[in-house]
């Protein structure tokens, strides 16, 4: 068995040394057209690196050729299927300011979006990707209105917006778990200050949002709790605010589960400012 295995293991390895001298020689070969017949063929075979390699070298060789355009394009969708994202949003830019005409405009300029889309990070961390491929699928649907994929750029916009509310439901979140912590409710900012404004925010930047009631639950909470920890002379003004919103969280949302805990916040609020 151990033999057999063995035998297994030269036969790979001598296949693997074959196909990489084949392409090293390849590599270094001065003939383009045939450099670039091989890359083609790396390419429909799924060797997209291999691909890459010969194919950003000979890019520049065959501007003013017939296969200018197609060599820019290939390269462009070999590195997106090697998901090197980064590098073919780039290229694809590259080949839209290129060929604005070319046969592969269409498609370029949606995979420019498409590779930002695949490169966005999840919603805690910086979402510059995102609003950079909100971006480009918004110019692919106005340069192409008739777009072959313009339901996948629709549905890809919406799910990139959602991407950036729950960035900012996280940042409102976190502003309300620190509470007082790095900021004193009593003087000056505060955290809870800072959840509102972001939530506020937030519902005037996507005021169809699905989260619409996290948000407004943020904001309520955040209003009682500055109310309850503020300074003599600030909390009859802040109870009333913080009273008035959650009446307001009632009317828009009658049923919600925390519908108790609005009414609980109204009593509260109502004791201190029927003492006034």
């Amino acid at each position: 068995m151990k033999r057999i295995t063995f035998g297994v293991i030269i036969l790979i390895s001598a296949i693997l040394s074959s196909c990489s001298n084949e392409f090293n020689n390849v590599y270094k070969t001065y003939d383009n057209s045939f450099k670039y017949e091989y890359a083609k063929e790396c390419f429909v075979n799924g060797k997209y690196t291999r691909a890459s390699t010969l194919l950003q070298e000979l890019v520049t060789m065959q501007k003013g050729t017939d296969n200018a355009q197609e060599s820019l394009y290939m390269l462009a969708m070999a590195e997106y299927l090697s998901k090197d994202y980064e590098g073919a949003a780039a290229t694809f830019k590259k080949y839209f300011s290129s060929y604005p005409k070319g046969i592969y405009a269409e498609m370029a300029e949606f995979y420019v979006g498409q590779s930002l889309y695949m490169s966005t990070p999840e919603p805690r961390l910086d979402q510059s990707q995102t609003v950079a491929a909100i971006a480009a699928f918004q110019e692919y649907l106005d340069l192409f209105p008739d777009a072959k994929y313009k339901s996948l750029a629709q549905e890809r916009l919406f799910e990139l917006q959602d991407k950036l509310v729950l960035k900012e439901f996280y940042s409102a979140q976190l502003y309300y778990d620190m509470g007082q912590y790095f900021g004193n409710c009593t003087y000056g900012g505060n955290n809870y200050e800072a959840c509102i404004i972001t939530a506020q925010n937030a519902l005037k930047d996507y005021p169809y949002t699905s989260m619409r009631e996290d948000f407004s639950l943020l904001i309520m909470k955040s209003k009682f709790e500055l109310a309850e920890q503020s300074v003599e002379e600030k909390k009859l003004e802040r109870f009333q605010d913080a009273e008035d919103e959650c009446y307001g969280f009632l009317n828009e949302f009658p049923d919600s589960k925390d519908k108790n805990l609005a009414e609980k916040f109204i009593n509260k609020c109502k004791e201190y400012t029927k003492e006034q």
